[in-house]
C-alpha cells in the first residue's frame, strides 16, 4: 500500500489539528470537492467548514477507515459540546496528492450541534 496511505493519515492529522496549511498542501489545484450540505462548495470552503469543526468540535475521531488502491472512505465522530454528528469522508489519492474530497454530513445533527457550520 505504501505511500498514498501516508496521504490519507497526513490529511487527516492536518485537518483534525487545524493544521490547514499543511491539509491545503495536499490538494491537487484542480481537487474537486463535493459534500451534502445547501451550499455550494470548493476546495476553500471546505477547508473553512473544516476549520470550524477542528476548532469548536471537543473532539474529531476516525471511527472506521477503508483504504483502497486509488483513495480511502473515513467515517468520523465530530464530537461538540452538546452532542455528536458524524461525517462519513470520501478521499481520492493520486502522485501522494488528494484530487478529490467528497463528504456526506449527518446533516440534522449538524444543524443541531454546530450551528452555523456552512453558512457564508
Amino acid at each position: 500500500m505504501g505511500t498514498g496511505m501516508d496521504v490519507v493519515d497526513f490529511w487527516v492529522r492536518s485537518w483534525t489539528s487545524d493544521d490547514l496549511a499543511g491539509a491545503r498542501k495536499l490538494l491537487t489545484p484542480d481537487v474537486e470537492t463535493e459534500w451534502n450540505f445547501d451550499a455550494p462548495v470548493d476546495d476553500e470552503e471546505m477547508l473553512q467548514v473544516l476549520h470550524r469543526i477542528a476548532a469548536f468540535a471537543d473532539e474529531v475521531t476516525v471511527v472506521t477507515r477503508t483504504d483502497a488502491i486509488d483513495g480511502a472512505a473515513l467515517i468520523y465522530d465530530l464530537v461538540g459540546p452538546f452532542g455528536t454528528a458524524r461525517m462519513v469522508e470520501f478521499l481520492g489519492v493520486e502522485n501522494q496528492k488528494i484530487n478529490e474530497v467528497r463528504h456526506v454530513y449527518d446533516v440534522t445533527a449538524v444543524d443541531r450541534y454546530f450551528p452555523g457550520l456552512y453558512a457564508n
